[in-house]
């Protein structure tokens, strides 16, 4: 399977994904109250951002696809969590932060930051693979480093 992910010098596409990533920025760095604070400063819809902002990543010179950090909703079940950790290790992918929270409803929140400099398979299908895996019901990827 092909990659869906290209890169793309952003001078030739709308400014709308620059404002995003300004956005998101701001947020990270605590610079703003909360996403309506961002948005107002960069001048985009709230809409515009939830639109976008799953899409959108910075691409870090020097360090070019090597990280990715990713958010999972868990089935509160045994052996879940650790399925999902094992299946990123198998494929060579180096996890260097998981965190979890309390379960709620029986769903927990996950997110885990691992290397994929040596992945031995393509990204793309390693994420679907990650996705439809036994009590997963979402997996976002939050940035790529």
């Amino acid at each position: 399977m092909k990659s869906k992910y290209i890169v793309i010098d952003n001078e030739i596409l709308p400014d709308v994904f620059e404002k995003v990533l300004r956005a998101k920025d701001l947020i990270r760095r605590g610079k703003v109250k909360g996403i309506t604070d961002a948005v107002k400063n960069v001048e985009i819809s709230r809409s515009t951002f939830y639109k976008y902002k799953d899409y959108v990543f910075p691409l870090s010179e020097g360090n070019l696809g090597k990280m990715v950090t990713i958010s999972l909703l868990l089935e509160h079940e045994t052996g879940v969590l650790s399925d999902i950790i094992n299946g990123i290790a198998k494929k060579n992918g180096n996890i260097l932060t998981i965190n979890q929270n309390i379960p709620i409803n029986n769903i927990a929140n996950v997110t885990i930051t691992f290397d994929i400099s040596n992945l031995s398979i393509d990204f793309e299908v390693l994420m679907d693979r990650l996705r439809n895996s036994s009590g997963v019901n979402m997996l976002n990827i939050i940035a790529m480093s």
